[in-house]
């Protein structure tokens, strides 16, 4: 599958994008020396999904003439990072791209805009009903959703194939899963995996295969130190006998796809959500392939659809219309959702989904082809994770550190987890 389905456009959008997050050259909405309205907008991603961003902002502009959009972006962790300390300094950008595990916590803090306020000009209608539940909060609509996504174990069936290991299958189990990391890593001399005990996402999939969830209705903690040490004990011993990632390489994450062990050939697969993988086709090529993720060992499954990513407005934009404006363009525009493609994974609008999962191509169309593969077999999603969720991703992923280095068994560091996680929740 070709990995360059941009070319220039993608230098040019990378460089446009870079420029804005290294130089901050995005400064407050106005009306400018132009006359236009000015808005900024930004979002997290690889350099493909900042070309066709790029691509479909270029249209809008033409479409609003009075408009300019000032964009940036970066990988996940760093744009996180950033949108945190543009939202405490009341700073926040017009436009923003959302995770699942922000919504709570930025609406809740007042950072994000009542979009039930735009209604005349956001249309929802043709967002499925339960995904544009997801962006509510006390009743109010904070965030709306720009994609469907699901998890996958992307892997280069090559190098798979190659060891004679039996390829992943519909219904498999986290102990096959195991079995076949051995496996790969006995035949390859190298892990077959990158190791998932960092990913708080991970672990939440292996408990909806035991029937049990992250966190329960009132927000509280859904497990127990008990199922944490499980899990960071099945995934530690994989460590151990080399069948995953080394502790060196596991802290190097950085929510890139791009700094993954699997891009940096020292791994055959690795966990992810489905649009993000695309920036492993410049890698791994035509090799790369998506799998369902482990289920348990009743064959219940882990993994759900959501909301691949959500888009809201500031509360302190001076242009809430206009800012309206482009995200109902980035939804429900026909153009717009075929220059855009999978890259935020299946749009949500189900009438332009309808007519553009058809015609899509090259890796947009495996992602296409892997959520109808699964279509039908996942559980409903979660609600969205309470406000303290975002920050507890970090410390989910530093304290299993202490396990991968051995400064503390499973035990210790679930029970450490367990104090700090609810010491972030309480309200």
């Amino acid at each position: 599958m070709p990995a360059n389905r941009t070319t220039m456009s993608c230098v040019s959008a990378t460089v446009l994008a870079l420029c804005a997050v290294l130089t901050g050259c995005g400064g407050p909405s106005d009306t400018g020396g132009s006359g236009k309205t000015v808005l900024r907008y930004t979002w997290w991603g690889n350099p493909d999904r900042a070309a066709r961003t790029e691509q479909a902002v270029a249209l809008f502009e033409e479409r609003h003439p009075g408009i300019e959009v000032q964009t940036s972006f970066a990988g996940y962790e760093a744009y996180k990072q950033k949108l945190a300390t543009q939202a405490a300094g009341g700073d926040a950008p017009d436009v923003m791209q959302l995770d699942y595990r922000q919504i709570d916590q930025y609406a809740s803090g007042g950072v994000l805009l009542d979009l039930g306020t735009r209604r005349q000009t956001l249309r929802t209608g043709e967002i499925d009903t339960g995904l544009l539940a997801t962006g509510v909060v006390d009743g109010k609509q904070y965030a709306i959703p720009q994609g469907r996504g699901t998890e996958t174990v992307a892997y280069d069936a090559e190098q798979w194939k190659a060891a004679a290991v039996d390829l992943p299958r519909a219904g498999w189990t986290w102990d096959d899963w195991a079995a076949a990391m051995r496996a790969l890593a006995k035949r390859t001399g190298k892990p077959g995996s990158v190791d998932p005990g960092q990913s708080e996402d991970c672990f939440e999939a292996w408990l909806r295969g035991q029937g049990k969830s992250l966190y329960t209705e009132d927000g509280g903690l859904g497990f127990t130190a008990g199922d944490l040490t499980r899990w960071w004990t099945f995934t530690d011993g994989l460590r151990r006998e080399g069948a995953v990632s080394p502790a060196e390489e596991t802290t190097q994450l950085d929510g890139s796809v791009e700094n993954t062990p699997l891009a940096r050939g020292r791994a055959i697969a690795d966990f992810n959500w489905d649009a993000p993988t695309s920036a492993l086709t410049a890698i791994v090529g035509e090799a790369l392939t998506l799998a369902p993720l482990p289920s348990g060992a009743d064959g219940t499954p882990g993994q759900y659809f959501k909301p691949s990513m959500f888009v809201g407005i500031a509360a302190t934009t001076e242009h809430p219309e206009e800012s309206a404006e482009l995200i109902d363009f980035l939804i429900n525009d026909k153009e717009a959702a075929k220059i855009l493609g999978a890259s935020r994974s299946i749009p949500v609008n189900e009438s332009i989904r309808k007519e553009v999962v058809p015609g899509l191509k090259d890796f947009d169309r495996t992602i296409a082809d892997y959520q109808a593969s699964v279509e039908g077999t996942l559980e409903p999603p979660p609600q969205a994770p309470p406000a303290g969720d975002n920050a507890l991703q970090t410390t989910f992923a530093r304290d299993y550190d202490q396990v991968s280095f051995e400064r503390m068994t499973p035990r210790e560091a679930a029970e450490n987890y367990i104090i700090e996680a609810e010491a972030e929740l309480r309200p």
